[in-house]
């Protein structure tokens, strides 16, 4: 399916006057936190289903610009059945397999295509499933990061914007800047390296604040060990 295109919140490239790549803070703020003692294990979900997903081709360009202090991990969706409340009372494997792995991550990243300005039906079913038995939410207190890639000029601005929606109601702690909607070029992303360096260089940012923004959670929000 091919991504939504639209003339709202233009963005060319993912750096802009309207969103610089991430700064560190400036003389005075508050300090930069202390990464030395604590790795991070990041599960990802990459939204699309298709062989050729431009953003499990940005996934993999996320792995390598990331700090050394983020373990990422992939979490499939491929296998999931519908989700069904008929299934409350005894999950399939598939479903169970999902919850663990979510369980097993300190955070979550989400790299979402746009498709009919909404994230795809696989992801959604996805986070159905994760979400449920009710009580059993395995998305709650967990820190959460979106960010997506299209062919089109608003980089999947609208279906992260529908994505958030769900994740606030899942109370996932949601890093809600800086915003990453990513103008997919394929002479900027092959085979996982980014060739453009202001492009690197956003990326790298906006890992690096997603990194601070699971410390500030678990150190407020302590995981279940």
């Amino acid at each position: 399916m091919k991504p939504s295109e639209g003339d709202v919140l233009l963005a060319p490239v993912p750096v802009s006057k309207e969103h610089p790549a991430p700064r560190r803070p400036a003389p005075g703020a508050p300090p930069v936190m202390n990464h030395a003692m604590s790795t991070y294990k990041v599960g990802y979900f990459v939204g699309s289903l298709s062989s050729t997903s431009i953003n499990r081709t940005l996934s993999e360009a996320l792995v390598n610009l990331a700090p050394k202090d983020l373990a990422f991990s992939e979490i499939p969706i491929d296998d999931l059945p519908l989700y069904s409340p008929d299934f409350d009372s005894d999950y399939p494997a598939e479903a169970r397999a999902l919850k663990d792995r979510i369980a097993a991550s300190d955070a979550v990243l989400f790299v979402t295509p746009e498709y009919n300005r909404s994230i795809p039906g696989a992801l959604k079913n996805a986070i159905d499933w994760a979400s449920r038995p009710w009580g059993q939410n395995s998305f709650d207190h967990v820190p959460a990061g979106v960010i997506g890639a299209s062919i089109g000029q608003i980089g999947t601005a609208v279906a992260q914007q529908s994505l958030r929606g769900v994740l606030s109601f899942c109370n996932a702690r949601q890093m809600t800047a800086p915003e990453a909607y990513i103008h997919f070029r394929p002479d900027v992303f092959a085979g996982g390296e980014v060739t453009d360096e202001e492009t690197a260089g956003f990326l790298r940012g906006y890992l690096e604040e997603f990194r601070d923004h699971v410390e500030r959670v678990h150190t407020v929000i302590p995981r279940n060990q």
